[in-house]
């Protein structure tokens, strides 16, 4: 029982959600490169070292932030923050996975995946969390650089260069997630506020987020568009990213006329979360074909 709560607290910790939404992300970018010519041994070797250096990513992020973790309801509770894990030990396992996963990035998919790699750690450890996500409203946004590499890199790991295919997929994924995170934080202001994280909520307010998060769904839009007119990706692929784009912006729309925050910034979560899952599953499907 005791290995089972310590093997459970180390999952915590490499923060599997996450892992899980991105490794999607991966995926579809290969897939989207590969044009159903698919290189299996190059596709798992691509998303273990994607895995890896993300894993080491989260486990940094959980040091850095264990002692504000502890001021807020949803993390107080976090391996790190309660003592459970030792901090020299969360250290040495970031460090081991981090350099594993770039020897694979390198050695076993490409250099141009490696160096990926290497761009969305140095963003998420050292811009984001060392940096702007004490001292800055633009943590979410300029953080969002770390977060739109995974496809790169899966869409790299096929390619071998960076192309039209790699920004679209950049730019998808870096849209997504400051409307995306910001719902988050609406829903938990208060806790960042005591915590001493100066997100946007927090220092201009949560009508001024919303307006702020407008831009980015709506730009959307154009970014799943040029996927399928660059032929990246079919009519299905098209039809379903367009109509779910609208949805989340009407929604997103909507919540400048709501005095509920709380309740439409948690439904405005759900739509991210399942939009950006449901495109990508689509994206996969209806990936056109050599």
């Amino acid at each position: 029982m005791k290995n089972a709560t310590l093997l459970g607290d180390w999952m915590q910790l490499i923060k599997p959600r996450i892992i899980q939404l991105n490794l999607v992300a991966a995926f579809g970018g290969y897939w989207l490169a590969s044009k159903w010519v698919v290189d299996f041994g190059l596709l798992c070797w691509m998303l273990l070292g994607t895995t890896l250096t993300m894993a080491s990513s989260c486990i940094f992020n959980n040091v850095w932030d264990y002692k504000l973790d502890r001021k807020m309801a949803r993390t107080c509770n976090r391996p790190l923050a309660t003592g459970r894990i030792k901090l020299t030990h969360a250290v040495w396992c970031a460090v081991a996975l981090g350099i594993s996963g770039e020897v694979i990035l390198f050695l076993n998919v490409n250099k141009v995946a490696g160096w990926l790699g290497l761009l969305g750690m140095f963003f998420y450890i050292v811009i984001y969390t060392m940096w702007l996500k004490r001292n800055s409203t633009w943590s979410t946004a300029v953080g969002g650089v770390s977060g739109a590499v995974p496809p790169v890199i899966g869409y790299c790991a096929g390619t071998g260069t960076v192309d039209t295919g790699a920004v679209l997929l950049f730019c998808l994924l870096f849209l997504w997630q400051p409307a995306h995170f910001w719902s988050l934080a609406i829903r938990r202001v208060e806790e960042y506020r005591a915590a001493g994280f100066p997100l946007l909520p927090v220092r201009k307010g949560v009508r001024r987020t919303k307006v702020q998060m407008i831009p980015y769904v709506t730009l959307l839009l154009p970014t799943v568009i040029l996927l399928y007119v660059y032929g990246f990706s079919g009519p299905v692929f098209l039809t379903v990213s367009v109509i779910g784009g609208v949805i989340w912006l009407l929604h997103t729309l909507h919540g400048l006329t709501v005095s509920e925050d709380e309740r439409w910034a948690k439904t405005n979560f759900l739509i991210s979360v399942n939009y950006l899952m449901i495109v990508f599953i689509v994206m996969i499907l209806d990936t056109t074909a050599l």
